[in-house]
């Protein structure tokens, strides 16, 4: 089976984290791993944390930042961790499980499966026969937040915001996160925005080949969730800034280097 680790990003969860919920997960689960990173909560999440790692050790491990950085900060240094290590992916997943953990093997099963793919979005589709739980003014803010990441893009995609997201460790995607974000509560986008200046600069492949959304079956708002109405005013700010400091026909240097090309970086993962 194939190895993840889950970077999990808190900031007084203390209130809302189910630790049984990732305990039962890890006992039919062990191929995956979750990392906890505290991002300088005031509550007792540390303690809590260090608590489940002192538990099960092999499941469970926690990366303490010492202030309050911001989500973006701290998915990032997590995923910087999360891919130094040998596993096959790399992900994140909002701590009030919004997202269940049972759908983690949805998303491994994908990159499993198609080897061309290189990440895996949720994407929280209101279907018949699945259960989307989201507020009726959140989700048409939401959809037309969508549409104006979607034209800046210049990419069809859905659901850039969902908290649930598992990248193939390569270094092309260690890239990704190699410096701070300009955003944070966009930086899923930010992310996207990135990988479109990978293809500009050096030929990766095109995100429309590489990246599969995947329509959720469950989904739901949960309670205490930091993001309110008017953030969205501040998303629409920052979509203008992701625009100018990656996308504007009229730049000339890339937000990093590529250390290797797409092609050795296969190589050196068949190896």
């Amino acid at each position: 089976m194939s190895s993840a680790i889950i970077v999990i990003p808190c900031f007084n969860e203390e209130k809302r984290l189910e630790v049984l919920s990732f305990r039962k997960y890890v006992l039919t689960h062990p191929e995956h791993q979750f990392l906890f990173v505290n991002d300088g909560s005031s509550d007792r999440t540390a303690l809590i944390l260090d608590d489940m790692q002192a538990a099960v050790p092999e499941s469970f491990d926690v990366l303490h930042l010492s202030r309050n950085q911001g989500k973006a900060e701290a998915v990032r240094q997590g995923m910087l961790q999360a891919f130094h290590t040998d596993v096959d992916y790399a992900g994140y997943w909002d701590a009030d499980l919004a997202t269940p953990l049972e759908m983690i093997p949805e998303f491994t099963q994908q990159l499993d499966q198609t080897p061309q793919l290189s990440l895996v979005i949720g994407a929280r589709v209101k279907l018949l026969g699945r259960q989307i739980e989201r507020q009726q003014i959140r989700h048409y803010l939401g959809r037309c937040f969508a549409t104006a990441a979607s034209t800046v893009l210049q990419l069809p995609v859905y659901d850039t915001q969902c908290g649930a997201k598992l990248f193939r460790n390569s270094l092309q995607n260690q890239t990704l996160f190699s410096t701070r974000f300009l955003t944070n509560w966009i930086f899923d986008v930010e992310l996207l925005a990135r990988a479109r200046q990978l293809e500009k600069f050096f030929q990766c492949d095109p995100l429309e080949n590489i990246v599969y959304e995947l329509p959720l079956n469950r989904w739901r708002d949960v309670a205490g969730s930091k993001v309110k109405p008017h953030d969205f005013l501040k998303a629409f700010f920052e979509l203008c800034s992701i625009y100018w400091n990656y996308l504007r026909p009229s730049l000339k240097k890339p937000f990093a280097t590529l250390p290797v090309s797409s092609v050795s970086d296969a190589v050196r993962k068949a190896a």
